[in-house]
């Protein structure tokens, strides 16, 4: 079992993270992984929207899609992988933090085959890597 969380506190309000934060389309700016997000739904952002991802992982291209179960816009979005060779939750939170805001960032999932053991590896991995995207999601959104 994988379970990473990691967070970063940003000088901006929370609407304005958030927003940012929870749209998809803006993932391949802040996370040093994904290079490619394509929306498979019309319309708002919403719980049962989907998204195809590509990343670079491991030295592999991975393509994988991530439906959105959960969405209080502000406050807290959980997406989970629809397919993909590592299943996984990723936890998006929000919180007022004195003018600035609090975003928690948590990727939890159950890796099986070669992936389990490849999971032992990946823990530190994903820690390191999620907060070098937090800090590139706050100088991204404190420079603008």
């Amino acid at each position: 079992m994988v379970n990473v969380q990691t967070e970063v506190v940003i000088n901006r309000p929370r609407a304005r993270v958030s927003e940012y934060a929870a749209n998809p389309d803006n993932a391949p700016s802040w996370y040093a992984n994904i290079h490619k997000s394509q929306r498979l739904t019309d319309g708002p952002i919403g719980v049962g929207s989907k998204v195809d991802f590509t990343a670079r992982f491991l030295g592999r291209e991975l393509n994988y899609t991530y439906e959105f179960v959960e969405y209080v816009p502000g406050e807290k979005l959980v997406m989970r992988t629809a397919q993909g060779p590592f299943p996984m939750e990723t936890t998006y939170t929000w919180a007022d933090d004195g003018g600035r805001t609090r975003m928690a960032l948590r990727n939890a999932g159950s890796p099986s085959g070669f992936s389990k053991l490849a999971g032992l590896l990946m823990e530190p991995m994903i820690r390191r890597e999620t907060r070098k995207d937090l800090r590139r999601l706050k100088t991204i959104l404190e420079n603008r």
